[in-house]
């Protein structure tokens, strides 16, 4: 099973995440990431949802979510077409020893130190997975005390779109 990105324009009301991720419970498909945010018109929230699953269940899935009276738009965004970037904060143990070594991978990866203490320092990296997780193997060898990742956001690469489709008046309800 391949991991899929689903991208989903909401309206932005209380109780519609709640009502996403519960269809996902019922028909007992995991959510490996879901990411959350408002869209440039206030109205409608962007859903940016990452499963493992073959092609019929994320048909499925598509079709059921699309069912759902707050939903505007799901579409499956292709990895080769899409700009996709999850964000981590890792704390790791620094001492005035390790902390040049730590500061020499940070600067490879492009990332940024973001808090330093006097036992420890925390990293901020965003980018694809595969550089996520070689950060986050990176670090281990200093002791990761604290971890939190965003999660997949995805957008569709130069003209596409997940609400190019939708009519004015979907849009602006």
């Amino acid at each position: 099973m391949n991991t899929r990105v689903l991208s989903i324009i909401v309206s932005n009301y209380s109780g519609v995440l709640c009502r996403i991720s519960s269809l996902f419970a019922r028909r007992g498909y995991n959510i490996d990431s879901l990411s959350v945010g408002s869209t440039e018109n206030p109205k409608f929230s962007r859903m940016t949802i990452t499963v493992k699953a073959d092609d019929d269940t994320v048909e499925q899935m598509i079709k059921q979510i699309n069912k759902l009276e707050d939903v505007k738009r799901v579409v499956e965004l292709n990895s080769s077409n899409s700009v996709v970037r999850e964000l981590v904060l890792i704390k790791v143990a620094a001492t005035e020893k390790t902390r040049a070594e730590i500061n020499e991978i940070v600067n490879i990866f492009r990332c940024r130190i973001v808090d330093l203490s006097h036992e420890s320092l925390t990293v901020l990296a965003t980018g694809g997975e595969s550089k996520i997780s070689a950060i986050i193997d990176l670090m281990n060898k200093y002791g990761i005390q604290e971890m939190v990742r965003t999660g997949i956001s995805a957008l569709g690469r130069g003209e596409d779109s997940v609400h190019k489709d939708l009519g004015v008046e979907d849009y602006e309800e």
